[in-house]
């Protein structure tokens, strides 16, 4: 039997969603709950499920690629590794230094900013060493104080380590001695470098990715082990692979290795599988919303691509990492409805998240949430929410809306409940500006693509509010994200600090920097033992920025170009004038390039993904209640059901496994060749 199944896992709150493609039959999803004592567990029960309904044995998987967000509860549940510092003397405070730039500028009970909780004081030991801004060593690495600090960490029960020193990404030689030294000593001790892990400039910068990694390594490397433990046993011998934060997945091996990597890579799959609908759909400018129970994850995809940014934020700490460029807002399902103290009506960030949830889960929830809200205006069923698998209590949503938000405001629960949407929708249309609008870029140029749970849900209504014509919603939009995995390519990215001007730099200098770094790739590359008949596609990146100028702008480097200096130049003065809104033409310089290398995943869907179920789609009607136009009959349409090429206008829902889509009045819904269901204004 061929290992031609593919098979995507992503693990949320609630639950954890399974798209499985095998050539020539349709997708087949689940959604199992998570097991949040060990979320492996849930990973495996996939397997199983998979045999038992599906008749689809383990030796068949040929591919397992898995979205994971244990290295970011890690670190926002603080239950990392206990984790140590070495450094260069004189330099141990750095993490607790941080930047002079404050999130809250007026608020009177002033809280770190620096994320010391990675280290404290006590974990964090200096050594006699020096290397020079112009790559000389000044002072020798003193060996036995690294063996020193090695001894005393180890013996304060310390997991892993960050050796971070001073201009280290320019001259490597001691962080990589110092790593000798501590794995003869401690075997069983994690180490981390940061010229490895970001090399780069900004020593407080360096410094965090590095401890972030290091605080992390052991509870990913833990998970990990055990899962590729749990796949062997259960029969399946693909190589795991694992989401990273850039939107490409990388082995289960490399990426214990970096596991910083992945601390950002929970909102990539579902871009990445925005992408890959969009390019069955032939439509490039895409705005991605995520809605799930807690937050929306709102990205770009301009021209078939992603954007990407150099550095995210972990709960306001900085982590320099490469990832796919996110919003997000405090706004999903769970999102909780308060009143302020001038009475006004406020939704979210705080969320009732998965446990006890929204009221109406019968849980104990004891707050409004947009889900309660979702049900009184009959936009959800409650008999069929996640494909039946979760049976909602309408009653107890009306009770929780009248009397936390309805009487105090002296409105009727109908009205409540709307009030709630419009706030919520307001907010998610606000997030939409800020990623288009405040970057030059028109929405209503782009299609609106709405994934998760509940991002369907509010799609009519956030295009009408920014004048946007045509929705996308994928076949599979609650599980989208495990779709997206299947669609990630194979990635691997190696970056090196490279100070120069672009004035009078020599393109051969650069080329061989370049051809070190694809040597890098290479060997990574192979390490993921996988069988392409694809080759690597490379690619070229510069930091580039003003000399004088604190941060750069990412810039692509064509070697093959007929001045790629120059290009570069005209490129990044274009860039700068696109986010900056000017540019000059004045000296400037690289700080970092990088090379990427991928091998393709799954670029687009086809007709043999989708096959309707031959059952009547009508399944009736139902009472909905709307912000323009109060109260309609709206059709209940069975998704399975429609074919390609079939047609509904609003006012409608259309129900399915994963998702629910409320399609206003003034929107038509057209099914395509491949089962996506594209919606269109239709009136002014």
């Amino acid at each position: 039997m061929a290992a031609d199944v593919r098979i995507g896992v992503d693990i949320g709150g609630t639950f954890t969603d399974v798209v499985v493609r095998k050539p020539g039959e349709p997708v087949r999803i689940v959604k199992l709950p998570t097991t949040r004592q060990d979320h492996s567990i849930a990973v495996i029960r996939s397997i199983e499920h998979m045999g038992r309904e599906w008749g689809i044995g383990p030796e068949a998987v040929g591919r397992f690629l898995h979205g994971t967000t244990v290295a970011t509860n890690a670190l926002i549940e603080r239950k990392g590794g206990r984790c140590g510092i070495i450094t260069t003397l004189g330099f141990k405070d750095v993490l607790e230094i941080g930047r002079q730039m404050r999130r809250q500028m007026y608020d009177l009970n002033l809280d770190p900013e620096a994320p010391v909780f990675l280290a404290p004081g006590r974990f964090r030991k200096e050594v006699r060493e020096r290397v020079t801004a112009e790559s000389e060593i000044l002072v020798p690495l003193d060996e036995a104080d690294v063996a020193r600090a090695a001894d005393e960490l180890a013996a304060a029960g310390i997991e892993a380590v960050a050796i971070c020193f001073l201009f280290s990404f320019l001259r490597p030689e001691h962080e990589i001695r110092a790593r000798e030294i501590v794995r003869q000593r401690h075997p069983t001790m994690m180490v981390s470098l940061s010229h490895e892990v970001d090399p780069a400039f900004r020593e407080y910068e360096r410094t965090a990715a590095t401890a972030f990694d290091a605080y992390i390594k052991p509870t990913v490397d833990r998970y990990l082990a055990n899962l590729e433990a749990g796949l062997a046993k259960a029969g399946v011998s693909a190589p795991l692979q694992v989401m990273q934060s850039r939107g490409g997945v990388a082995a289960s091996s490399i990426a214990r290795k970096r596991p910083v990597r992945l601390v950002l890579s929970g909102p990539a799959a579902g871009v990445i599988g925005g992408r890959m609908v969009g390019e069955s759909a032939g439509i490039k400018d895409i705005i991605t919303i995520d809605v799930g129970g807690t937050s929306s994850d709102i990205a770009l995809i301009v021209d078939g691509r992603p954007g990407l940014k150099s550095e995210g934020q972990i709960e306001g700490y900085p982590v320099r990492v490469g990832m796919v460029d996110v919003n997000a807002i405090g706004a999903g399902g769970g999102s909780i409805a308060w009143i302020d103290g001038g009475g006004g009506l406020r939704v979210g960030p705080h969320s009732a998240g998965s446990d006890p949830g929204p009221a109406c889960y019968g849980k104990g929830g004891a707050q409004a949430t947009v889900t309660d809200a979702s049900i009184v205006l009959g936009y959800l069923d409650p008999s069929y929410f996640a494909g039946g698998t979760v049976k909602l209590r309408p009653d107890l949503a009306r009770d929780v809306i009248e009397r936390t938000i309805a009487k105090p405001l002296k409105l009727d629960v109908d009205a409540a409940a709307l009030g709630i949407h419009r706030v919520v929708n307001a907010q998610m249309a606000e997030g939409i500006r800020l990623v288009s609008i405040r970057q030059g870029i028109d929405p209503r140029k782009f299609a609106l693509l709405p994934l998760g749970g509940a991002g369907p849900v509010h799609a009519t209504v956030l295009a009408r509010e920014l004048g946007m014509r045509r929705i996308l919603v994928p076949r599979y939009p609650g599980v989208l994200s495990a779709a997206g995995l299947l669609a990630a390519p194979i990635e691997h990215e190696v970056s090196i600090a490279f100070p120069r001007p672009l004035a009078g730099l020599a393109m051969a200098d650069a080329k061989a920097t370049l051809q070190q770094l694809d040597a890098k790739c290479a060997a990574l590359m192979a390490e993921e033992k996988v069988d392409s008949k694809v080759a690597a596609t490379i690619r070229y990146f510069a930091d580039v920025c003003y000399i004088g100028q604190a941060y750069t702008i990412e810039v692509a480097l064509d070697p093959r170009a007929p001045d790629p200096i120059g290009q570069l130049r005209k490129d990044f003065m274009a860039a700068h004038d696109r986010i900056y809104g000017h540019a000059a033409d004045v000296p400037a310089k690289i700080v970092n390039l990088r090379s990427v290398h991928a091998i393709p995943g799954l670029s687009r869907l086809d007709e043999t993904d989708y096959r309707p179920s031959g059952k009547p789609a009508l399944k009736g009607k139902r009472t909905i209640l709307l912000a323009e136009v109060g109260k309609v009959e709206a059709a209940i349409i069975d998704r399975a059901a429609l074919k390609p090429g079939e047609t509904a206008r609003g006012p409608a829902i259309v129900e399915q496994e994963d998702s629910t889509t409320v399609i206003e009045p003034g929107w038509q819904a057209t099914v395509d060749k491949v089962g996506n269901m594209v919606i269109d204004r239709i009136d002014a």
